[in-house]
């Protein structure tokens, strides 16, 4: 199994979550078609994500609001929504390569969003992306530290 089938099926639970269902990952890696056995780190890091998700959601939407111009997350298709807060739970506090999970979300918007989802689900992430770099985005209950003096 690889990081990008985990980050599809973090995804697909998430938006099972949010449509108010269930399911496990195991069902839903058999239901997308795979027919390999997940490995036990990929299990763990999806049902991680999933659940970082869930108890950070307010303050992911409320970043993804703000870097989603013009558009409210209350708006947002749910497949979009999903994949903006794996994403960007992702990189924000597994601190995973930025490029790679944003890379990954943009094939899952072109896969399961409408047209325009991966252009907006890459300016969303590499927004909210560069708002972090620049301490914008500070992850819950940590706080930014002070930039040494005198650099």
């Amino acid at each position: 199994m690889s990081r990008t089938i985990a980050r599809e099926i973090a995804m697909k639970l998430a938006f099972s979550h949010l449509l108010g269902g269930g399911g496990d990952y195991g069902e839903l890696l058999e239901l997308s078609g795979y027919d390999s056995e997940p490995t036990v780190d990929d299990v763990k890091f999806a049902l991680s994500i999933v659940s970082g998700v869930e108890k950070v959601k307010d303050e992911l939407d409320h970043y993804i609001g703000e870097c989603s111009q013009g558009w409210s997350v209350d708006r947002m298709p749910g497949v979009d929504l999903c994949i903006l807060r794996t994403a960007a739970y992702e990189f924000i506090y597994y601190e995973s390569k930025a490029g790679e999970v944003i890379n990954d979300a943009v094939e899952l918007a072109k896969q399961f969003g409408g047209d325009r989802s991966p252009r907006f689900v890459n300016g969303v992430l590499g927004g909210m992306f560069r708002a972090y770099k620049k301490g914008l985005i500070v992850p819950f209950g940590i706080e930014k530290q002070a930039e040494p003096a005198g650099e």
